[in-house]
């Protein structure tokens, strides 16, 4: 999948396309530190859990390209209610008696564009893509429980709010559980 770039002297395509997210971790970390603003310390943690991620059942990436760089990726899997992310939103969930979308959903584990290439379609296409593929009914997600162009880009494909004020050990801040049906919705 190919979009132009905008707001570049010389526009660029990004291209959508199948991630071996394991041998590019170093890449989508990179991305991601600068996207959601970790350091050193924070990647390194993170590393290994999207490789511990990346070896469970139906787990599966994509990245977007842009002259043959990274720029932005996106990973999910099928949601299963004994990972570490249910066990704590699980009661979030219960108590907005949402705690149903924790089965037979797809998980936007991580979802993250370089900033140079955001507002430009990336990550709506990243994670259409994704979910396109899925063969569960819905998917659900977290981020973080501020008005965001993330949040604004999840209501947009149809992702309602199903829990808020969800706090994650050692995050600083809290997080809102968002779901929606798919297919997600189109513009």
């Amino acid at each position: 999948m190919r979009f132009p770039g905008h707001g570049h002297r010389h526009p660029e395509d990004v291209v959508i396309g199948p991630l071996d997210l394991p041998s590019h971790v170093d890449e989508a970390l990179a991305v991601q530190a600068l996207a959601f603003g970790l350091g050193a310390d924070e990647v390194a943690v993170r590393r290994q859990i999207v490789l511990r991620h990346m070896t469970y059942p139906g787990a599966r990436a994509l990245g977007a390209t842009s002259a043959g760089r990274l720029v932005g990726f996106v990973y999910g899997m099928p949601n299963n209610r004994t990972h570490w992310w249910s066990t704590v939103v699980e009661p979030y969930l219960r108590a907005q008696d949402h705690d149903d979308w924790l089965d037979h959903s797809f998980v936007i584990t991580e979802l993250h564009v370089h900033p140079h290439y955001q507002n430009r379609g990336a990550g709506r296409s990243l994670i259409t893509t994704i979910t396109d593929a899925a063969t569960e009914p819905r998917s659900i997600l977290s981020a973080i429980d501020t008005d965001s162009p993330a949040r604004g880009l999840y209501r947009s494909l149809g992702y309602e709010d199903l829990a808020r004020q969800v706090l994650f050990p050692s995050a600083p801040k809290p997080y809102a559980v968002m779901g929606a049906p798919l297919p997600l919705r189109r513009r």
